[in-house]
């Protein structure tokens, strides 16, 4: 089974951002031990005395508002981020980042949480779709940390497994999503650090944490399937997800 965590960054209701980001890690179910582990040992590195306190929550820590991360220099703290990311970088060839990225002017009548949840079970579903036309018949799951956004969620999952996407019926989720405390998930910290990552790449335009992730992103044949820029203001937009898109589109 594959397990696909999920976080998001950005807020649906903020007017003074532009983006809100749905993105995580899916990665095989042996390799959450691995990914954990990892975890565990950085954070023993930031707080021999206490490493169950440290909570990877990139916004934070990017912040430093809170501590641990207010005691830290700014270099210090955000290369924790990068080491985080690092984690997922290194990490087995089957593991795989997936985000949307939501342009909310572009959606002015539509929750966009609502759109990136939808194009990610979706692709989602491809991706296990794949791996089924290759010989290895693999079920989903997605993973969630606990949010506002549980209930809605948890409908909008159960009506795509019975009546489907725009794209077509999803058939290789094993259940509902389940929700999670992100403080007793590593892999969900994860998760938060990709959506993050996505987030100040197309909020802020700066890419120094996405560049770390831009290669583990879900892609076949040169085509980037695990990213995903939701937008109708840029046709020529040349972010990676866009070009990809428009280049396996082409005769």
């Amino acid at each position: 089974m594959y397990l696909l965590y999920l976080d998001d960054s950005g807020s649906a209701g903020n007017i003074s951002e532009s983006y809100l980001v749905l993105g995580g890690i899916c990665v095989f179910e042996r390799q959450v031990h691995w990914l954990a582990t990892r975890l565990d040992q950085l954070a023993q590195e930031l707080a021999a005395s206490n490493p169950d306190a440290i909570e990877f929550r990139a916004s934070q820590i990017f912040n430093r508002k809170t501590a641990p991360w207010k005691e830290m220099m700014k270099d210090t703290a955000r290369n924790a981020i990068r080491s985080v990311l690092r984690v997922l970088a290194e990490s087995h060839e089957s593991s795989r980042a997936f985000a949307c990225a939501v342009h909310k002017p572009s959606f002015p009548n539509q929750d966009p949480m609502e759109v990136a949840f939808e194009e990610l079970c979706s692709r989602f579903d491809l991706f296990l779709k794949r791996l089924y036309s290759a010989g290895d018949p693999q079920r989903g799951l997605i993973i969630l940390d606990e949010s506002s956004y549980e209930t809605s969620l948890q409908r909008l999952a159960r009506g795509f497994r019975s009546l489907g996407t725009r794209w077509g019926v999803l058939k290789n989720l094993a259940d509902t999503p389940l929700f999670v405390d992100s403080k007793a998930s590593r892999a969900v910290q994860l998760a938060d650090h990709v959506a993050y990552a996505v987030y100040r790449r197309y909020e802020q335009g700066d890419a120094s944490f996405f560049d770390i992730i831009a290669s583990r992103f879900d892609e076949k044949d040169g085509r980037i399937h695990g990213l995903v820029h939701k937008q109708s203001v840029d046709p020529r937009c040349m972010c990676v997800a866009c070009a990809t898109r428009r280049a396996a589109q082409s005769p």
